[in-house]
């Protein structure tokens, strides 16, 4: 147990050296155009992607470029990105700075960097984020996304999870399990990004009296363009 315990300090120790140094090497501006640019890669080919349906009726995205996953037999996650949610009329509202962090058992060993993106169907779920930390699989029903425009009617017909999740890495895109990951959002980021010393977070997704930064505006561009296509698809 002793041994256990000690490997479980040590995982947290390096998770949280290596999460924190990801960080503070991109300052806010760059976390956004990070997330834009993984967008616009994973969109890139559609045979690979979300399904169009899934992106059409989604209620919220999470983008989480470079999230940091560490194993030493027991093993972690960690990485910060952004949450945005339709608006009334369709539109995508200015992004939310959020964190992600996990951990699980198994023997493993090493380190990777990988992009996480999570669809919600639903207001549901994105209010549980905004009122504390949500816990995926526990606050609500998370599942490894489909994907592929042939994944279309099981997405529609079958699947009924409340988020579904995807994985990016070297060059790979798929769905992935992070049920117990715990979603968070960071006050300081936001303050940061928007230039208040404090700003709630229902204030950004509302848009109410906040100056939208270039980076954030070139991302609701993005994720306007490609839902549009999907809708056309």
């Amino acid at each position: 147990m002793k041994k256990i315990l000690s490997l479980l300090v040590i995982t947290a120790v390096v998770l949280a050296i290596v999460s924190t140094q990801a960080f503070a090497s991109g300052k806010e501006t760059e976390k956004v155009e990070s997330a834009t640019e993984a967008l616009e890669e994973i969109m890139a080919i559609p045979e690979t992607g979300i399904p169009p349906s899934l992106l059409r009726d989604a209620h919220g995205i999470a983008i989480i470029p470079s999230v940091i996953k560490v194993g030493f037999v027991l093993g972690g996650r960690y990485g910060r990105g952004i949450l945005t949610v339709r608006e009334k009329g369709g539109r995508w509202s200015a992004p939310v700075f959020v964190s992600i962090a996990g951990g699980s058992v198994g023997w493993q060993i090493g380190a990777e960097s990988t992009d996480v993106i999570l669809v919600f169907k639903s207001g549901k779920s994105i209010d549980g984020i905004l009122n504390g930390k949500f816990t995926l699989g526990a606050d609500a029903a998370v599942a490894a996304g489909p994907v592929g425009r042939r994944a279309e009617a099981a997405t529609d017909e079958k699947l009924k999870a409340e988020i579904y999740s995807y994985s990016r890495n070297r060059g790979l895109f798929a769905g992935v399990s992070l049920e117990g990951s715990v979603l968070q959002i960071v006050d300081e980021s936001n303050a940061a990004f928007y230039g208040k010393g404090k700003i709630r977070p229902r204030e950004i997704l509302d848009g109410d009296g906040i100056q939208v930064p270039a980076a954030a505006a070139r991302l609701r561009k993005a994720l306007a363009r490609h839902t549009v296509e999907t809708i056309k698809d």
